[in-house]
């Protein structure tokens, strides 16, 4: 009797589990339907968005703010902060901005003042304080125009040159631009979360060198292309086993992981994530561009929160055309030293006119075949490059990214809509990102670079997702973590999928039709 009791019992349970798992697996392929309808419902309303000669601006404008964003992969910590944030942090650290222009005096109209009450009292009479320049409107405007982009095209004014106005306004918050990286970098976060960015990999800070004579002499020696790769790699050797075997050096590099810690304490929470990627400036001397590179590659290897290395400043400048093939060629050395560390390049941020054509003809080959990027930012003159069709069919091959900056790129070298070559690069197989550059000087946003890309070139909603997936895929995380951030975007995208099948224009549009359960 207690063996069928027991049997019986033993049978009611597997009644129950096989009715809980038939209701689990019911109740998933519902859920499952659902999302495969809220999908459909959005790509046909996003087809009829992108559809006709004149794409709906206001409407793509309201989708790509509310779009799921993956991660921002060409992003410059000092040039993405507003103009407006700069002019507070002059304000609260008791600052003062300049308002006029005074060569015996040693002043210069719109530069801040970092020490006010040092001055003579005569360059103080004409230093505005940050409340002083906001309750002049006209000298307010003028100081956003001259530290950012604003204005630039849409009305007459003294200009200079694109690419001099965008770069020099790096010189005039500069002095600003450090005063706390945390709180910066806390209101980025906040509005990176405000348009549903999860993943920031930004450019914060050079990587750490010092002078040191002798050895400076040497390297700076190698400048220009006098010097065989045997001498290079000669000097480079020696340098490198100079570096690693110094203790202000290593002392010096500890102090720079530290420094980011401190800057990224408290970013990463379940819906963001920081790292940052180090660099060089390529218009500095070689003992700076190779000392600044050694200390950034081996912060990368020492921290996790460095998950990449760069070059940055003006392609087209003096010294950074002169030395380019030097600059490749320590990016290869130390790569081979310090084989983890990825690779994201300025490459090809340069237009026929700028500097001569045979300029044009080898960078982003340089920095993918010789230099061994993982990432290529801007990659605008690959039209320009010996044997264009090879080198793109190399990068498809080794899955090298382009970080496209659609504002920038318009504004710095004249080259938008069907001169782009965006478009070239995918029917190449070639894998894009979208990305800000520098959204502070732009006065723009990811949402707004997102809509230049969907209202210029029509990508269709599959193809607008896998670029937005790109930017996990194709950034310097680990793997374990890219699979997170991807399962945070799968959620994300279905939310998103689900909010646009309930908007009153999607159900007005007939894009949903939920009659006998299919998608018209």
């Amino acid at each position: 009797m207690n063996n069928l009791k027991k049997h019986a019992k033993n049978n009611v349970w597997a009644v129950l589990l096989c009715a809980l798992a038939l209701n689990g697996a019911v109740a998933k392929e519902a859920s499952t339907a659902l999302e495969q309808r809220n999908q459909a419902a959005t790509r046909s309303f996003y087809a009829q968005l992108i559809s006709g000669t004149t794409p709906k601006i206001a409407e793509l404008t309201l989708f790509t703010n509310m779009l799921p964003k993956g991660g921002d992969l060409h992003h410059h910590y000092s040039g993405a902060i507003y103009a407006e944030t700069y002019l507070d942090w002059v304000g609260v650290q008791g600052y003062c901005v300049y308002r006029v222009t005074d060569p015996l005096l040693k002043i210069e109209k719109f530069r801040i003042e970092t020490n006010p009450q040092g001055q003579a009292e005569a360059a103080r009479k004409l230093c505005s304080s940050a409340d002083q320049v906001r309750a002049d409107n006209a000298f307010y405007r003028d100081l956003l125009k001259k530290w950012s982009d604003k204005d630039f095209d849409n009305h007459y004014h003294e200009q200079p040159a694109p690419d001099q106005q965008f770069f020099d306004t790096f010189g005039y918050f500069g002095a600003v631009s450090d005063y706390d990286y945390n709180k910066g970098l806390q209101s980025l976060k906040e509005r990176a979360k405000a348009e549903n960015l999860g993943y920031l990999e930004t450019m914060l800070k050079s990587g750490p060198t010092m002078p040191r004579p002798d050895l400076d002499k040497q390297l700076n020696a190698l400048a220009g292309a006098s010097s065989s790769s045997r001498q290079v790699d000669d000097v480079l050797a020696h340098a490198f086993d100079v570096l690693s075997h110094d203790a202000d050096t290593a002392a010096l590099i500890d102090d720079y992981v530290k420094s980011l810690q401190a800057a990224a304490a408290g970013l990463d929470d379940d819906d963001f994530k920081l790292r940052f990627q180090a660099y060089a400036n390529r218009n500095s001397s070689p003992a700076k561009v190779f000392g600044a590179l050694y200390g950034a590659f081996a912060a990368a290897q020492r921290s996790q929160l460095v998950v990449g290395v760069n070059i940055v400043a003006p392609e087209n400048g003096y010294v950074s055309m002169r030395d380019y093939d030097l600059h490749m060629k320590m990016f290869a050395f130390l790569k081979q030293r310090f084989p983890g560390v990825k690779l994201s390049l300025h490459a090809g941020e340069l237009a026929l006119g700028m500097v001569p054509p045979e300029g044009l003809r080898s960078h982003i080959r340089d920095a993918v075949l010789t230099a061994g990027a993982d990432r290529i930012g801007h990659g605008v003159d690959i039209v320009h490059e010996a044997d264009a069709a090879e080198l793109l069919r190399q990068m498809k091959q080794r899955q090298v990214a382009v970080e496209v900056n659609l504002s920038s790129n318009a504004f710095i070298l004249g080259v938008k809509n069907e001169a782009h070559p965006l478009r070239l690069y995918t029917r190449f197989g070639v894998p894009i990102v979208i990305s800000t550059d520098d959204a502070g000087v732009s006065r723009n946003n990811l949402s707004g670079e997102y809509l230049l890309f969907v209202s210029r070139y029509k990508p269709s909603y599959d193809e607008l997702k896998q670029v937005v997936y790109n930017s996990i895929r194709y950034s310097f995380l680990p793997d374990e973590e890219k699979r997170s951030e991807t399962a945070k975007l799968d959620k994300r995208f279905a939310e998103f999928e689900s909010r646009i099948a309930g908007l009153p224009a999607c159900r007005v549009s007939t894009c949903q039709s939920l009659e006998n359960g299919r998608v018209k």
